[in-house]
């Protein structure tokens, strides 16, 4: 069997997804935690300690870290989610022990000295003044927060410059004691591998991981509100967003094919009307976030102020009728392009060993290709509208940054949705 899963007794969960034709392997840490984790006062402390993570060990400097890796013609890098924080390499297959190696060193021994604490404190609010000149990338954390006002769901996952600024070593280090223990983790590898023996020797190295599990996060409560930032842009970046639906909900596949076939690409109804149509627009799309207990559907588009009064009745008026009926053709193609999407991005092996540790985290097990083919097949279209009518007919969110002064107004769009 190709894609394999072992739990240890400490709970540490182990998954491959062997791919013999390949020379190079992915592998990497996946930690069952991210933003929404954190408390809202050291909001940033989960991606300041992602940073941290690649600054030192008692056996190696930040340094040699990135050189040892470097140094075999590999690449390492990490990410930090709402839900999830991950560690990866991709390198030549017989150097997986190296790359083990410095991935157990790194989450079991990171020291975080004071002085590279500070450096990475100054790179850190670089990133966030960077993204705060960013508008079409910022608006999408402002729509974020307006969704989950005063929630650590809806915070920043880089956090704000005045709390980095204060934030304390022993914070980031009371973070990682907490939540990076062997129950919240998971080690992933795709390419030549095989499982028993990959077992054997994360178990040898992943050998003194924290016990435990974090804190439970607070329930997520979608409560929106308008959130217009008035800034002397060319392009006013909008938002529009509703109330989807979590990762286990049986709907899941469902707004996963309502997003495709709505502004998922060119063909698409949103892209096709408000673009190609009328012009209205140069970038427009739909998208979903699922987490563990809600989830959200947003629409983005950037447009020239001027046509704010023609692009918004466009949008509702797609939204309507896509709750009116969904024809089987739209379906098919938005199908072809999800399960092409699933199929194709199985050629990398970042995306394989990135997949099942997503799935093992989210879903407690790895699922194979046919598993995923077959609940995206199931979907039919009555369920898309039916779906449709549940997410659009929520109380809207509205993010916007530019010149807003043409803007529809928050509660004239309330009663457009509603009538």
């Amino acid at each position: 069997m190709p894609i394999a899963m072992t739990t240890l007794p400490s709970g540490l969960r182990i998954v491959t997804d062997k791919v013999e034709s390949m020379e190079s392997i992915a592998l990497g840490v996946w930690a069952a935690v991210g933003t929404r984790h954190e408390n809202l006062l050291e909001n940033g402390v989960a991606h300041m300690v992602e940073h941290m993570m690649f600054k030192g060990t008692p056996t190696m400097s930040a340094q040699k870290i990135a050189e040892v890796i470097e140094d075999v013609g590999g690449h390492m890098n990490a990410y930090t989610g709402r839900e999830m924080t991950a560690y990866y390499t991709h390198l030549l297959k017989e150097d997986m022990d190296l790359a083990l190696g410095v991935l157990a060193d790194m989450i079991q021994n990171s020291t975080m000295p004071e002085d590279e604490v500070e450096r990475e404190r100054g790179v850190i609010l670089q990133e966030i003044k960077m993204y705060e000149d960013d508008p079409d990338q910022l608006v999408h954390d402002h729509f974020q927060e307006a969704a989950y006002p005063n929630q650590s769901l809806g915070a920043s996952g880089l956090g704000t410059s005045s709390i980095i600024s204060g934030m304390k070593r022993k914070s980031l280090m009371d973070y990682t004691s907490h939540h990076y223990t062997a129950q919240n983790l998971v080690v992933s590898a795709a390419g030549p591998i095989d499982h028993t023996n990959f077992v054997e020797k994360v178990t040898s190295r992943f050998d003194h991981l924290p016990q435990g599990t974090s804190k439970p996060y607070v329930p997520a409560h979608y409560n929106p509100r308008p959130s217009l930032c008035e800034r002397p842009t060319e392009q006013v970046h909008l938002i529009l967003g509703f109330k989807g639906v979590a990762r286990k909900n049986p709907h899941y596949p469902a707004i996963r094919l309502l997003s495709a076939l709505l502004g998922g690409g060119a063909s698409s109804r949103l892209y096709q009307e408000v673009r190609e149509k009328r012009g209205l627009v140069y970038s427009i799309q739909s998208f979903q976030d699922s987490f563990h207990d809600d989830g959200l559907f947003g629409i983005y588009a950037g447009t020239g102020p001027d046509l704010l009064p023609q692009m918004m009745p466009v949008i509702l008026g797609e939204l309507k009728s896509v709750m009116d009926n969904v024809t089987t053709t739209e379906l098919t193609r938005a199908k072809t392009q999800i399960k092409a999407g699933v199929l194709m991005a199985r050629e990398k092996m970042m995306t394989r060993a990135d997949q099942q540790a997503r799935h093992v985290i989210n879903f407690g097990k790895p699922f194979s290709v046919e598993e995923m083919v077959a609940k995206i097949d199931a979907v039919t279209p009555e369920d898309v509208s039916l779906l449709a009518q549940d997410v659009f007919t929520s109380q809207p969110t509205l993010a916007g940054i530019g010149p807003l002064k043409n803007l529809i107004c928050y509660d004239d769009l309330c009663k457009k949705l509603a009538a």
